[in-house]
């Protein structure tokens, strides 16, 4: 599994074009139907995320640090590290400097998403746990205020202004799936309130991340075509294969995973 851009998804965060992405971000976005997001308050749902792994992380011990994540190759530690780079990007967005955010990271040789994300978590790499999550819950909070009183408005992002209850939007799933990534325990009721919205968001952002499928929910499940090759999903394997977590033992072949992923 490929580790993460630092913030995940689809037009309004960070992609990669190409070997050279991050020196040639794509600009503009469509202009995709939310009415997937009806009625849901994104910022909430940030606060709400960002509380669980703040609780969770508060309470890891020495050795909890070095358990392996579910990002191939990271750490709890090297994630918590590539969360705390994240809230970098989220400041740039809010600041309006993401091009010269994304310069620097080009000028120390981040030219593709692993390099991008090795630079990240390097970065936080010599402070101590303790530190980085520190720095973590400080940045996030600030963020999460900033990002709620722009409310309707703007952010600067890789690709440009973006909808600023898109980019919560994206920011929470991508909480919610780091939070997967580390185990952050789920209670039965937590799952299913967390599985509505998540799989609600997941049908508005693959749709805009690739406007040529056709996706239809139908029931408690959700039917994604691309002309060629078609596919049923529930809730849970929706979530996951969006935000690019199926692997082989999924059942799902290689190509329907690539198709169903938003992940570059």
């Amino acid at each position: 599994m490929r580790h993460r851009t630092m913030a995940t998804g689809s037009a309004g965060l960070m992609r990669v074009t190409g070997a050279a992405g991050w020196l040639r971000p794509e600009r503009g976005y469509r202009m995709t139907d939310d009415g997937e997001l009806a009625g849901l308050d994104p910022f909430a749902l940030l606060d709400s995320e960002a509380g669980r792994l703040d609780a969770f992380l508060s309470g890891v011990g020495e050795s909890g640090w070095q358990r392996a994540s579910r990002c191939a190759g990271w750490t709890v530690r090297d994630v918590l590290g590539h969360l705390t780079a994240g809230e970098d990007y989220h400041r740039a967005c809010l600041d309006g400097t993401v091009a010269a955010f994304l310069a620097g990271f080009a000028e120390r040789g981040g030219t593709d998403l692993d390099s991008v994300n090795a630079l990240g978590v390097a970065d936080y790499a010599a402070l101590s746990p303790a530190e980085v999550l520190a720095r973590w819950r400080a940045a996030s909070a600030d963020n999460r205020r900033r990002f709620r009183e722009r409310g309707d408005g703007v952010v600067d992002t890789s690709v440009g202004e973006y909808p600023c209850r898109w980019q919560a939007f994206h920011v929470a799933a991508e909480l919610a799936t780091h939070a997967d990534d580390i185990g952050v325990p789920v209670t039965r009721e937590e799952h299913e309130q967390r599985a509505a919205w998540r799989a609600r968001y997941s049908r508005f952002a693959l749709a805009e991340a690739k406007p040529q499928l056709e996706i239809r929910h139908v029931g408690a499940r959700t039917a994604i075509s691309d002309g060629a090759a078609a596919v049923e999903l529930d809730d849970d394997e929706l979530i996951e294969a969006v935000m690019g977590r199926l692997d082989q033992t999924s059942g799902f072949s290689e190509t329907l995973r690539a198709l169903l992923s938003m992940m570059p």
